[in-house]
């Protein structure tokens, strides 16, 4: 297969967006639309939708954030209510893969939510949960199922269900699955669902690469392309900020941080599991209600944090990248890059938690002499200079309670430096001259970035 010719690319800037109710979408999906609080378009949505809900397939390139879930959530309802069933069998009339778990509660809880009047028979399936349980529900006439591939994979193995009558298809975060790989896997459900022309598919994904695209071009039915591209990568409501930073003095700036800006909801991004940890360890020993979520965390306490900084249980959540694609917290005010990601399109990713639905937000990142080299890459990715503040000695906690004892069975502790025991402090280095003290730290010279080498940095 291949894709249609004329390829639709659309370019937003304006801020008048279609209503739902203008659209062909049966009045059980209207109902469910409106009890999500949902009344105009998105701007993934206004121009998927009118294709989709024709029967077209569709291979959309979005940033996350961007209301497609909602897009192919109501096409698949809207298609259920109007499209001849197949008849009763372990076939499920919807599948919707997508590559975390996290993603896979999400849909699902966005599909009852959008659902509820109409009545469908929803599933999701993932690693984590009652095993047998899902095993027994997966075959019992399901009008949507969600899962990772892996779990899917293992039940249809087993004939618990089978996908050779399956109507729509949706592949949710498809360049994610590449970077998982989880690519063949991918393929495998696919040679065994029924027919490209015998069903509707739509893919979703942050870029339509290569790679992704050569999955349309096998299993698709000359699907339209559509790419949502914004004036500015970055959502325009979200207030960037820039601290540099040694890396002895984070925890205390980032103490200093959440005690200012107070009274609202965190999402702490970290690089490293073991940083997410004690970050979680010192705010708790501080006097902050605060969780983290790494990926080694066993699904139900994991589905346990999520669900308490959803609800407000706690406001603030310590995250290693797991926690970057896909989840949708409403009311997500601040997003602190504890550490400059790697990746640039991780960094938009990350901020893209706030400022959701039209809200404001705020991104705070610390650049450290460890981390600060990805920076130059993040602002041309960006394409515009994030504000630099300046750090001043009043903005950093020195008094903190350290993390003492064992978390999740791991010892933490933060060394109290010399000068601390003296009762005293280091001179600090104004602006970016603290984030260039180190072997690994990184410098600018007339434009260009390069990278200094310590004696144990590989050549």
């Amino acid at each position: 297969m291949k894709l249609r010719d004329n390829l639709l690319f659309l370019y937003y800037n304006g801020d008048d967006f279609m209503r739902f109710d203008e659209l062909n979408i049966p009045e059980a999906v209207l109902q469910g639309i409106a009890g999500a609080g949902f009344r105009e378009c998105t701007q993934v949505q206004e121009v998927a939708l009118p294709e989709a809900l024709r029967g077209r397939d569709i291979a959309v390139q979005a940033q996350t954030g961007t209301g497609k879930t909602a897009a192919f959530l109501i096409t698949i309802f809207a298609r259920l209510l109007t499209v001849p069933s197949p008849g009763r069998g372990p076939s499920p009339r919807a599948l919707i893969i997508a590559p975390t778990r996290e993603l896979v509660a999400q849909i699902d809880a966005e599909a009852k939510l959008l659902g509820r009047s109409a009545g469908f028979r929803i599933l999701p399936v993932f690693g984590g949960l009652d095993y047998e349980k899902q095993r027994q529900e997966i075959g019992k006439n399901l009008d949507v199922l969600i899962g990772t591939p892996g779990r899917l994979i293992d039940y249809l193995k087993q004939r618990v269900y089978s996908l050779t009558k399956t109507q729509f298809l949706v592949i949710d975060e498809a360049d994610r699955m590449f970077d998982m790989g989880f690519i063949s896997d991918i393929r495998f459900l696919l040679r065994r669902m029924s027919p490209y022309n015998k069903r509707q598919s739509m893919l979703f994904s942050a870029t339509l690469s290569h790679r992704v695209l050569e999955l349309c071009y096998e299993y698709m039915n000359m699907p339209e392309k559509f790419s949502i591209t914004p004036e500015q990568i970055t959502v325009e409501q979200i207030e960037q900020e820039l601290y540099h930073v040694g890396k002895d003095e984070k925890i205390g700036l980032l103490l200093g941080i959440l005690r200012h800006e107070s009274g609202g909801r965190y999402l702490i991004f970290c690089n490293m599991k073991s940083a997410a940890e004690r970050i979680e360890a010192v705010l708790l020993a501080n006097g902050f209600r605060a969780s983290a979520i790494t990926g080694d965390l066993p699904q139900k306490k994991r589905l346990k944090v999520l669900t308490g900084f959803k609800d407000g249980t706690f406001p603030i959540l310590v995250a290693t990248d797991v926690a970057s694609r896909g989840l949708h917290i409403e009311g997500v005010t601040h997003v602190i890059n504890y550490d400059l990601p790697q990746d640039p399109e991780d960094y938009v990713h990350r901020i893209g938690r706030t400022a959701r639905a039209g809200a404001f937000g705020k991104a705070i990142s610390l650049a450290c002499e460890e981390c600060v080299h990805s920076l130059p890459e993040i602002e041309d990715y960006i394409r515009q200079k994030i504000p630099t503040i300046q750090v001043t000695d009043e903005m950093v906690v020195t008094n903190y309670r350290r993390a003492s004892g064992r978390s999740r069975g791991k010892p933490f502790g933060f060394p109290r430096r010399e000068q601390e025991r003296q009762g005293g402090r280091k001179k600090r280095p104004s602006g970016a001259t603290a984030a260039k003290s180190g072997s690994a730290s990184s410098h600018r010279h007339h434009g260009k970035t390069e990278k200094r080498r310590g004696p144990s940095d590989p050549p």
